[in-house]
C-alpha cells in the first residue's frame, strides 16, 4: 500500500507494560509448570460484585425481553438516571456538579486517551513515573510531552514550583498510580492555583478517591477555580469492582473555556461523533453502585484490599524498606532492596518466590529501581505472598 500513516505511533513504545510482564510470565510458567505464581502485578480485582448491584444489572436485562421496556442505543453522554447518581455522589462528598457536566464513559482509560481529540498542539506535563495512556496517548498525536518528576524526595508529588507561566495541559492522579501517593489540599491548591494564573488546563485522574481514608481531597473541585481549571476523569473499576464491566465518568465543568468557545460543548460534540455510550444494565448496575446503599457494599470489598495492604506495609516496615502508598492507595510503591534494578527485582522475586509485580521502570525513566505491588489478590494469595517475602527479604 502507499497510503500514508501516523508515524507518530512510532514513538510509542511496541509493547505495552504488562503485555510485556505477561509474556515473561508465561516463558516462566513454560520452564516451570509446578510453579505456584501469587500475582501482586496487574492493578485487577478478585472480589465479587456486591450482590445489590448484580441483582440490578440482571433486572436491566429483563427489561429487554419485552417491547414496552426494550431500548436501542443509550444516550452518548449516559441515561440521566446515572448522571443524577454522580451528582449526588458528589454532592455527599461535599461538591457540586451540574448534570450537564457529567459525561458517561465505559471507563477512565478510555477518555484519558481520548480527551487529546479536543485539545490543541499544547506542550503536555506529565508525573514520571505515572500510568502510561497519559503518555502513549499524547505521543499518537504528536505532542510535546515534559516530565515532572517524582522521586523520594517530594514523595513521588511534585508541584508547580519551578515552572514557566506559559499556559500547559498538566496531567495528575491522586491517589497516584502507580506510587500510591496523594496530594492533601495545600498541595494540590498549588497545582489549581497554578494553573489558574496561567491559564493551564489540568486533567485530574481520581480513579483512586474510593480508597481515600484521611482528609485528603477526593475531588480537585474541593479547591477553590478547581471547576475554572480542571476536568476530572474517575471511574467504577476500582471502587465497585467494574474491572470487567466497564464505567467511568468524565467531569467537564461548564466553567471551562478557551476565550468563548466551551470545552464541554466540544467534549459533547466529540462524544456524538466517536462513541455510542454504555449499556442500559451496565448503567444500572453503576447507579445501584453509587446509591447509600450501594456504597456501603462495595465498602465491605475495599476493606478487604485495605486488609491486604496492611500486610504488605506491615512486612515493608518491619524489614526497613523504603515505600509509599498503601493508605489511601491499593498500590504499595517500594524501592527495589539492594540497589537492584527494576526488572532485575521483578526477576527475583518470580524466580525464588513466584511472585509477580511490576517493575517501576514500566510507569517511567524515574521509577527505575522502584516495585509496585497491589493488594487486589484474594486474602489468601495474599498471605502466602508475605510469609514468602518474609523468608526472602
Amino acid at each position: 500500500m502507499k497510503i500514508k500513516l501516523n508515524n507518530n505511533f512510532l514513538n510509542v513504545k511496541e509493547s505495552y507494560l504488562f503485555s510485556d510482564i505477561n509474556k515473561r510470565v508465561n516463558e516462566y510458567k513454560k520452564s516451570h509448570p509446578e510453579a505456584d505464581i501469587v500475582r501482586l502485578g496487574i492493578g485487577d480485582v478478585t472480589l465479587p460484585l456486591p450482590e445489590m448491584i448484580v441483582d440490578a444489572m440482571k433486572k436491566a436485562a429483563d427489561e429487554f425481553l419485552s417491547k414496552d421496556t426494550f431500548r436501542g442505543y443509550p444516550p452518548e453522554y449516559g441515561y440521566d438516571f446515572l448522571k443524577e447518581a454522580v451528582v449526588k455522589y458528589y454532592k455527599r462528598n461535599g461538591y457540586d456538579l451540574d448534570l450537564d457536566s457529567v459525561f458517561i464513559s465505559d471507563g477512565a482509560k478510555s477518555d484519558l486517551g481520548n480527551l487529546v481529540d479536543i485539545l490543541g498542539d499544547n506542550d503536555i506535563y506529565i508525573p514520571n513515573p505515572v500510568y502510561p495512556v497519559y503518555l502513549d496517548s499524547n505521543l499518537m498525536s504528536g505532542r510535546r510531552i515534559h516530565y515532572l518528576i517524582g522521586n523520594e524526595a517530594n514523595n513521588f508529588l511534585p508541584l508547580p514550583e519551578g515552572l514557566d507561566d506559559e499556559a500547559k495541559v498538566i496531567y495528575l492522579c491522586s491517589p497516584n498510580n502507580p506510587t500510591g501517593a496523594t496530594y492533601n489540599k495545600n498541595e494540590l491548591k498549588m497545582w489549581v492555583d497554578y494553573a489558574y494564573k496561567t491559564g493551564s488546563l489540568i486533567i485530574y485522574d481520581s480513579a483512586y478517591e474510593a480508597f481515600i481514608k484521611d482528609n485528603s481531597p477526593r475531588s480537585i473541585y474541593e479547591i477553590e477555580h478547581g471547576k475554572d481549571v480542571a476536568i476530572e476523569v474517575s471511574s467504577l473499576s476500582k471502587m465497585a469492582g467494574f474491572t470487567g464491566v466497564r464505567c467511568g465518568y468524565t467531569i467537564v465543568p461548564m466553567e471551562l473555556t478557551v476565550g468563548d468557545r466551551s470545552l464541554n460543548k466540544m467534549w459533547k460534540r466529540r462524544q456524538a461523533t466517536k462513541f455510542n455510550g454504555v449499556s442500559y444494565p451496565v448503567q444500572r448496575a453503576a447507579e445501584a453502585a453509587l446509591s447509600e446503599e450501594g456504597i456501603k457494599a462495595c465498602k465491605k470489598n475495599l476493606d478487604m484490599y485495605y486488609e491486604n495492604t496492611k500486610l504488605l506495609t506491615d512486612l515493608f516496615t518491619r524489614k526497613g524498606i523504603w515505600f509509599s502508598g498503601g493508605i489511601n492507595s491499593p498500590y504499595i510503591w517500594l524501592k527495589c532492596p539492594n540497589n537492584m534494578k527494576s526488572f532485575e527485582f521483578f526477576q527475583f522475586l518470580l524466580e525464588k518466590a513466584n511472585i509477580v509485580g511490576t517493575p517501576g521502570v514500566g510507569f517511567g525513566e524515574y521509577g527505575e529501581g522502584y516495585f509496585r505491588l497491589t493488594s487486589f489478590a484474594t486474602l489468601e494469595n495474599t498471605k502466602k505472598a508475605v510469609e514468602r517475602l518474609e523468608k526472602l527479604l
